[in-house]
């Protein structure tokens, strides 16, 4: 008898942010890939651009040389900024919203491997499958509204503009997550759906009074019945990525008070929480 060849396992990896890597051997998919973090000075009183040499640093020390799709969440530049740039140098799709659609354009990205994300609508490759959800930006949103015409850079970080915001839930054979990348939530949206950890972004929930952080965990946690939360997007994104991470600063946010929240939280529910280890792959759900 012939044994059974054994399919690689799937992993995610935290590569800052809320920029993941879902690899199972075969096919590999990256949320966002931002990597350029561009340093506070250049974010808040010049201009942002995308970082061939960040970028390529960061891609050969994930290991990624090939991408089947770069899937934006939505079109601030900590999200978006480089998405074109690593769609390209990896072969990827690029998808998103009709703002990231421009930032694409903008960048020169081949539009026939551009596609409009569609609320509710599994999009499948290899044996991913994605599937973005509604959601909404944290509260005090810098920049809030659309793109509506091509983005060049450089350009002031307020003309990345938020569009449409995504929650994404990912299904495979390994199990499923879902990834949650700003700290808000739509009633509902996520019913009827199921997944064993969530990439919880906590960016800015430091802030927040506790009946907030109420409503948020139950309108995501528990409202995909997960059993392990990784929270995401904590990490202060105008650090380059070949520095070690540390948290969001005040008076941005205040992050020890956040997860002290969610251990709160996770313990009173018996739900696991463990921070996410930049490069370091993880299991899949």
């Amino acid at each position: 008898m012939t044994a059974r060849r054994q399919e690689p396992a799937a992993d995610v990896t935290f590569l800052g942010v809320s920029t993941l890597l879902f690899d199972d051997g075969e096919t590999a998919v990256l949320t966002d890939g931002f990597f350029s973090r561009p340093n506070v000075l250049q974010t808040l009183l010049g201009h942002v651009r995308p970082d061939p040499g960040r970028i390529s640093a960061a891609l050969a020390r994930a290991g990624i040389d090939r991408l089947a799709a770069v899937i934006v969440l939505h079109s601030h530049y900590d999200h978006a900024l480089d998405a074109a740039t690593v769609a390209t140098t990896t072969g990827a799709d690029l998808l998103g919203s009709t703002s990231t659609r421009n930032i694409a354009i903008g960048a020169r990205f081949p539009l026939d491997r551009f596609s409009l994300v569609v609320i509710g609508r599994p999009v499948r490759y290899g044996r991913f499958t994605f599937t973005a959800l509604r959601a909404r930006h944290s509260r005090h949103d810098i920049a809030p509204g659309r793109i509506d015409e091509p983005l060049t850079t450089p350009a002031r970080m307020t003309r990345f503009r938020t569009g449409e915001c995504y929650s994404l839930h990912v299904a495979h054979d390994d199990g499923a997550v879902l990834v949650h990348a700003s700290a808000n939530a739509v009633p509902g949206a996520l019913t009827g759906h199921r997944a064993t950890t969530v990439y919880l972004g906590i960016g800015t929930l430091g802030k927040q009074e506790d009946a907030f952080r109420d409503s948020y965990w139950r309108e995501t946690v528990t409202a995909v019945h997960a059993r392990h939360v990784v929270p995401i997007h904590w990490d202060d994104f105008t650090r380059s990525l070949d520095r070690p991470l540390r948290p969001l600063p005040r008076p941005l946010d205040d992050v020890p008070a956040a997860l002290a929240w969610l251990r709160r939280r996770a313990r009173a529910e018996d739900v696991s929480l463990t921070m996410p280890v930049l490069w370091e792959p993880a299991p899949l759900g």
